[in-house]
This record gives structure tokens, C-alpha cells and sequence, in this order.
């Protein structure tokens, strides 16, 4: 019979062989009995338990240390879903952006011009403005951010909402539409980019300061649930867009806010949100905002 012991403690000497002889049973217990063999016993079980013991507490629990690595992955916002820098948003939409030029005559047949902003919302083309911008023009000029200029005619309007959309003869050689987005609350950052007193592709940045704002306009009736915003836009930057920092265009701009007949920028800016920008089609004779 062979005593399993744990590693480093000494094997008893080994007794000489005596030759073997009948016992009697109660002579072998008592052989296996005695005072020494239950120390050694005795001894040899606790060396075991104390070795239990210790690779118990060093051992880490293989359970909790590969758990994490057997979990599904949670899910991480994509690189696209990061705040964007004003520098990057221009980067980004001003492709998408384009400038609007119009031609007309007036009730004294008076030939008159106008600039504005649109910008392409969609792979065909189709350029999203405000309705003022373009609403009784004669000929529609648009000149894309690579050069590239096309005449242009209205393909739908909804005077509600100071909201046209164009249809240009040409496309440019690389077509960039904007990626529209969803709604702001007050506070977020936003950019606007548009062609302000003939400046054409300029870029200002600010914050939404209102939400829900009403627009009076005598007899073409209201526009409600506008975007009040204080990014520096002026004459010029009717139609274009208001960007929020994930290069998403948010809203359409439309007027300024100016107690004096100035017609500059005095922190008040007002966008369609682009919900009901695009909502928008039906025919309608609007008059053009302050902007």
C-alpha cells in the first residue's frame, strides 16, 4: 500500500522485510493503530488541506476572468456619429451648397437680380431653397462648388413654409447630396453655410437659441415652429442650410429678425426645420421673408 503525499514531505524509512507470517486481524489494526502511524496520518491531511487552501486564493476563478471575453460586444457610435468641428462641417457640406442667381423685371418692367442659396438634397439633383428666393424669377442660375453653373426651373413650391425645391439642367461632374438630419433643441451647435451679400460659400457658426418660434408675414400668413438660431446669415443666405455638428442639415434658412429697415444681421436667424421643409410641395404664391 503506497501513502500519497503532497510534494517535499520525506517518506517514512522503509521498515525492513520481515518474513511473512499469519496475523491475526486484531494484531494488524493494532500494528496500523499506534501513536506514530496516526501523526503521520494526521500530519500528512493537513499538509494536504493547507495546499487546498492556498490554491484556492491563488488560483484566479477562471470563470470571472474569461466572462468578459465570452459577453457579446456592446455597441459603439461609429466614427460618422462624433461631433464634428466647424471647420470640418464646411469641409463637408460646402459640396452640397450652391449659389442661386435670378433674373427678372418688376411691375415698372424694371430688370432685377437676386443671389440666394440652395443645397442638393438628393442623388437626382434636386436643390432645396426657400421659396423667396426664386419664387417670380424669369431665368434661375445655380453654380455648383466646382465651378460648374446650370440654369435651373422650380419643380415644386409650398408657400406655407417659404419652401421651393429647383430642378437644374446640369449636373455637376461629382453630385454631392447633404445628409438630412433630425431635430436640435436649444443650446446645440450649428453651422450655416450660404452665399451672404454676394459672399459666396461662407460659413458662420452658432448656437440654436429657440425652438417653435412664429414668423409674421401680413398677408402670406405665418410660418410657425421655426428654428431660432444666432449664426451671423444676411441677405443671401435665404435657402441655404443650417448644419448641426454631425454634418446634417437640420433646417432651411429663411429670414432675419431686424427692428430697422437695415436688413443686416442682429443675432436672429429663423430656419425650417427640415422635417417640414420637406414636407412641403404644394403650389402657393408666398411672399418673401425679411431675408
Amino acid at each position: 500500500m503506497t501513502v500519497l503525499r503532497p510534494e517535499g514531505v520525506p517518506s517514512p524509512d522503509p521498515a525492513r522485510e520481515e518474513p511473512e507470517k499469519a496475523e491475526k486481524p486484531e494484531t494488524r489494526g493494532a500494528r496500523w493503530n499506534t501513536p506514530e502511524r496516526r501523526r503521520k496520518v494526521l500530519l500528512g491531511a493537513a499538509l494536504l488541506w493547507a495546499v487546498a487552501i492556498t490554491a484556492f486564493v491563488l488560483v484566479p476563478d477562471r470563470g470571472e476572468t474569461e466572462s468578459p471575453a465570452a459577453a457579446a460586444p456592446s455597441a459603439a457610435p461609429s466614427a460618422s456619429a462624433a461631433p464634428l468641428t466647424v471647420a470640418e462641417v464646411s469641409r463637408a457640406l460646402t459640396p452640397s451648397v450652391v449659389l442661386i442667381e435670378t433674373t427678372g423685371h418688376d411691375s415698372q418692367n424694371h430688370l432685377e437680380a437676386g443671389t440666394g442659396t440652395g443645397v442638393i438634397v438628393n442623388a437626382d439633383g434636386t436643390i432645396l431653397t426657400a421659396l423667396h428666393v426664386v419664387d417670380g424669377a424669369e431665368a434661375i442660375r445655380v453654380t455648383y462648388a466646382d465651378g460648374t453653373r446650370a440654369a435651373a426651373s422650380i419643380a415644386s413650391k409650398d408657400a406655407d413654409q417659404d419652401i421651393a425645391t429647383i430642378a437644374p439642367d446640369k449636373l455637376p461632374e461629382t453630385l454631392v447630396p447633404a445628409v438630412l438630419g433630425g431635430g436640435v433643441a436649444v443650446g446645440d451647435d450649428v453651422v450655416a453655410i450660404g452665399n451672404p451679400l454676394g459672399l459666396a460659400w461662407s460659413t458662420s457658426s452658432g448656437v440654436v437659441s429657440g425652438l417653435d418660434r412664429k414668423l409674421d408675414r401680413d398677408a402670406s400668413g405665418d410660418i410657425e415652429g421655426l428654428i431660432q438660431f444666432d449664426a451671423a446669415v444676411n441677405p443671401g443666405n435665404s435657402g441655404g442650410p443650417l448644419i448641426n455638428t454631425r454634418g446634417q442639415v437640420v433646417g432651411i434658412v429663411v429670414a432675419l429678425a431686424n427692428p430697422t429697415d437695415a436688413g443686416t444681421f442682429i443675432g436672429i436667424g429663423f430656419a425650417v426645420p427640415i422635417g417640414a421643409a420637406l414636407g412641403g410641395g404644394g403650389d402657393g404664391d408666398g411672399q418673401a421673408p425679411p431675408l
